[in-house]
């Protein structure tokens, strides 16, 4: 069985190998055997391989944070799924198959495409526990930066779909017509000015919710844009800097900087919110409003290539590693 496993941190094109692993035992109770279909490479996944994640994994560790796959077996008192469902995977997922417990599997409709579901877990999901947490409401400007990233494409989909009023703030001009089609109302081109230009679009509304994944001064930038008592969500650091925000801003205009991970929302929310995050956000997928562009996939034992186009700037979508069909 091929597997992508990194023995040390480092630049992940470099550290990332395809070995072969001894297949795995056949699923016993409560467990299932699953094969990947595909699997996205995210800006976690490239952290994860440099030793810079939320989670430092003990080496060696096979990479993978999320995916998708096909049950191939189940062991005995496992009634939920079947043989030939696909199912949603997370963690060490760049490997040709595992067994897992079967009880945090549910089974995928069938019709919707294996590279779309793969990338179903971590963008959209945290997007839809942003939107959730900002309690959003019609009329309500929201803001967000890297606002052309996965999170981004989610984010701004589901807080139309609120009736919120989006602002995007993006690093480079020309792509105003991708996020206005996305949801946001207005972009903006990240700089020194940019509470100045959001205060001109907002006027005499009010904005009290940002969400930030660079960190460094995008993240003083974003706080500055927010009305008193504003909240300002962090998710990434993108720059690789710690965040910022001004005294001014935290002393006298009481603005709040928290972070937010996607590992800790699913350990403190019930089962059922979990499954009903997934249904929302499958009956977007299905209903073709939350598809997210594809620029390359590759097989499993070109994952070097996929690492280092995948950190290419200025993508025109996610890199995928596929297996099968």
């Amino acid at each position: 069985m091929r597997a992508v496993q990194f023995s040390r941190f480092g630049e992940p094109g470099e550290v990332a190998e395809v070995i072969d692993l001894p297949a795995p035992p056949p699923p016993g109770p409560g467990q299932a055997a699953v094969d990947l279909l595909a699997a996205p490479i995210n800006p976690a996944d490239l952290l994860n391989l440099r030793g810079q994640y939320g989670i430092v994994p003990t080496l060696p560790a096979i990479a993978g944070l999320e995916g998708v796959g096909v049950v191939t077996a189940i062991g005995p008192g496992v009634d939920h799924v079947r043989v030939g469902d696909r199912v949603l995977l997370g963690g060490g997922t760049w490997r040709e198959r595992q067994v897992v417990s079967a009880a945090g599997l549910f089974a995928l409709p069938p019709g919707l495409p294996s590279e779309q579901l793969a990338m179903l877990t971590v963008n959209p999901l945290t997007a839809r526990a942003l939107i959730h947490d900002a309690q959003l409401q019609p009329g309500q400007w929201v803001i967000k930066n890297a606002a052309n990233s996965g999170v981004g494409r989610a984010f701004f989909t589901l807080a139309k779909k609120a009736g919120a009023r989006g602002i995007a703030v993006v690093r480079r001009p020309g792509l105003e017509d991708l996020l206005k089609s996305w949801g946001a109302e207005v972009v903006l081109v990240d700089g020194p000015d940019l509470a100045e230009r959001v205060k001109a679009v907002v006027g005499d509304g009010t904005l009290r919710y940002a969400v930030d994944a660079i960190g460094g001064s995008a993240t003083a930038r974003l706080a500055a844009t927010l009305s008193p008592g504003g909240v300002v969500v962090n998710y990434g650091l993108l720059s690789g800097e710690a965040c910022q925000v001004s005294g001014v801003d935290l002393v006298f205009r009481n603005i709040v900087l928290r972070g937010f991970w996607l590992v800790n929302w699913f350990q403190h929310t019930p089962r059922e919110g979990v499954a009903k995050a997934f249904g929302e956000l499958i009956g977007l997928l299905a209903a073709g409003e939350l598809t997210t562009p594809i620029e390359a996939t590759y097989p499993l034992e070109r994952v070097g290539e996929a690492l280092r186009h995948a950190e290419k700037q200025h993508r025109e979508g996610k890199v995928l590693i596929v297996i099968g069909s």
